[in-house]
């Protein structure tokens, strides 16, 4: 495990850490507040704290859980897990019977959009409702406009000190290749720091991310396409208008391909909407929650400014 705590930082509004330990490795997960639970799936080289202005919005209601998935900016290394579409979904399904949770209401974006509708086919019986944001679908998983320097990262010899190495260097994660088709402005320094130093201090978390780049299969989510119409529990699609990564026709494509799905649009965001629009992600989670339900909840505004460095 690194000692760069800069690494390792997760902020304060996610919770308690905790580490699970599963038949392949241990994950690291946050929790905050209590009832009914919701759990996060974030996406490639970002992490749980990709959630802490929804946590912060929702935790006075929800039991929120975020799960740090091995998805290279992690600090716990899995050398011996399958990090496949599959086998991510395998270890979040065997986080929720760590933590034994049934009836979840999972919420995905970026990649972690792709592992829940993955949950979602295979273990529909543990969950109430599924929640999907601005993430991989179809033919776009990995995403097309990041495949390239995915590849690279995954298997080019210098990828670690040519491709990843710059981005220690602040202002360049604004590059395209980076962060910059994330957001519409600059991660705050601590989060964006928790998501690109992993994988270049510890070798273990790097080996892993390369694993995974190599493992992720483009073909497997047309594949799990065609089962979205068995999944009949509740499904909330929120998606950004203005993404340029995973394009707003997909959010719609699969509110149609899911018998019981409602379909949200929240502008002037790009795909990471718990980064831009966490307040409006967190009102809309409740709405849906309440309206499938029978618990009267509403996302809260934060007391606390959740970009400080805590």
């Amino acid at each position: 495990m690194s000692a760069d705590l800069r690494a390792r930082w997760r902020h304060r509004s996610l919770g308690a850490p905790r580490e699970l330990s599963l038949s392949t490795g241990r994950i690291v997960c946050h929790e905050a507040g209590e009832g009914e639970p919701l759990v996060f799936l974030h996406g490639l080289f970002t992490n749980a704290n990709v959630w802490r202005k929804v946590v912060a919005a929702l935790s006075g209601d929800f039991r929120c859980i975020t799960l740090d998935l091995p998805y290279g900016s992690h600090t716990v290394p899995v050398p011996d897990a399958d990090l496949s579409f599959g086998g991510l979904a395998g270890m979040t399904v065997e986080a929720l019977e760590a933590l034994g949770l049934g009836d979840v209401t999972l919420v995905g974006n970026d990649g972690g959009t792709a592992v829940a509708q993955v949950v979602a086919v295979t273990r529909p019986d543990l969950l109430s409702r599924l929640v999907l944001t601005d993430g991989g679908a179809y033919d776009n998983a990995p995403p097309h406009r990041y495949r390239s320097v995915l590849k690279a990262i995954g298997f080019a010899p210098l990828a670690r000190e040519l491709i990843l190495g710059p981005l220690r260097w602040r202002p360049m994660r604004r590059m395209p290749f980076a962060q910059g088709w994330l957001t519409s402005r600059p991660v705050d320094s601590a989060t964006s720091d928790s998501w690109v130093l992993p994988a270049l201090v510890d070798d273990g978390v790097y080996a892993d991310a390369r694993r995974m780049l190599r493992a992720l299969d483009p073909t497997v989510m047309p594949e799990v396409a065609r089962r979205l119409s068995d999944f009949t529990a509740p499904v909330l699609v929120a998606w950004s208008t203005k993404d340029q990564v995973y394009l707003p026709a997909h959010g719609e494509r699969l509110a149609a391909d899911f018998p019981d799905a409602r379909l949200v649009s929240i502008p002037n965001s790009g795909v990471l909407l718990g980064e831009e629009k966490p307040f409006e992600l967190a009102t809309r989670i409740a709405e849906f929650v309440r309206a499938t339900g029978s618990a009267p909840v509403t996302a809260t505004a934060p007391t606390q400014k959740v970009d400080e460095h805590a």
